[in-house]
């Protein structure tokens, strides 16, 4: 018997091992060639890995997550202004008017920071530090908002109520009759009137007279000054 051994590869690529057997048949004595192919084992090949490197995705932020702390007065006065559902140019003259933007400013009365919050209302509306100024804008924002609740939107009672406090207004019904609390009305009036009239480009362009009537806005954050004719300055929201 003989042995002969070839290597093929078959139709798909696969190496081959081929041995070609020849013997003598038993029967009939003639000499037969068997053929077995017996499959060639390839070595593993390794192939290099890709590897691929993270991309950080900045997600959103969750549900509730508080936002950046405010960069400035300003923007810090919006952000208080919208959550406590206020206009910021209300909370910009009552400042003006209290502090003239000192967060340092302290009243002979005790009243503290830019919005001069004396230390019980600055308790009551959960101030802790009355000359950290974000903070003392929250809390003064926050008290205003519960006046303007209280007085159903009258601006004049409700900032009355700020200046010469609640009892005050609740003793005579109306703007307490105290010169420094309707001198403190105007004031806050007349720098709502001229956060107006920036927002509308008109400062310092020394504008035409015109009717009061039509730069009066309506709605009930107007405030308006009423001399009796017996003297007596009332003001009333209009």
């Amino acid at each position: 018997m003989a042995a002969v051994a070839a290597h093929a590869d078959d139709s798909s690529g696969q190496p081959q091992h081929i041995t070609s057997v020849v013997r003598s048949d038993v029967r009939t004595g003639r000499l037969v060639r068997s053929t077995i192919v017996t499959p060639r084992l390839v070595p593993e090949q390794r192939v290099a890995e890709n590897v691929i490197t993270p991309r950080l995705v900045s997600a959103a932020p969750p549900p509730g997550a508080q936002p950046p702390p405010p960069n400035g007065i300003d923007e810090a006065v919006d952000q208080i202004a919208a959550k406590n559902f206020l206009s910021a140019a209300l909370i910009h003259s009552v400042i003006k008017v209290e502090s003239n933007y000192n967060p340092l400013a302290v009243s002979p009365k005790g009243a503290q920071g830019l919005m001069q919050l004396i230390p019980a209302t600055a308790r009551r509306f959960g101030v802790g530090d009355v000359f950290n100024p974000l903070e003392n804008i929250q809390g003064g924002a926050k008290y205003l908002k519960y006046l303007l609740d209280l007085y159903h939107n009258d601006y004049a009672l409700a900032l009355a109520a700020y200046n010469a406090g609640e009892g005050a207004v609740a003793k005579y019904r109306t703007v307490p009759p105290y010169r420094e609390t309707q001198n403190y009305l105007q004031l806050v009036a007349d720098q709502l009137q001229k956060s107006k009239a920036k927002s509308a480009g008109v400062v310092g362009k020394n504008p035409q007279p015109v009717n009061p009537a039509e730069t009066e806005p309506a709605g009930p954050n107007h405030i308006r000054k009423v001399v009796d004719r017996d003297g007596t300055v009332r003001y009333v929201t209009r």
